[in-house]
């Protein structure tokens, strides 16, 4: 299954600087264990106001508990408002489509 993840971190005022430099630095390591797994597929900073750090991602995982499990585990997650939308296949995917049209012309190549 396909998940768009809407990120928004809101650092605590009281939060030492050395945390939320260690905090990033593993997040940056987590982000970059989940791309290798297959989870995280892409990943864009929208536009976001000064002070606020926003981000959108396309994750893969079997169910939304595993998803759950995925973001709970990232190190800036106890800092984060997340939302999680399922996505489905639309028959008018260009991907999906590409996919369907190279299959049929494997099998017509025989």
């Amino acid at each position: 299954m396909e998940f768009l993840v809407e990120f928004e971190v809101k650092v605590p005022e009281e939060a030492p600087p050395s945390e939320v430099e260690a905090r990033q630095s593993a997040e940056a390591s987590a982000a970059a264990r989940l791309v290798d797994e297959g989870h995280l597929v892409r990943l864009w900073k929208p536009p976001a106001a000064r002070g606020e750090t926003k981000a959108l991602g396309l994750y893969r995982a079997d169910s939304k508990e595993e998803l759950a499990g995925l973001l709970g585990a990232l190190p800036l997650y106890d800092w984060m408002n997340i939302t999680v939308t399922p996505l489905e296949p639309h028959p008018n995917d260009p991907v999906a489509q590409a996919t369907v049209s190279a299959a049929a012309g494997a099998s017509n190549d025989q």
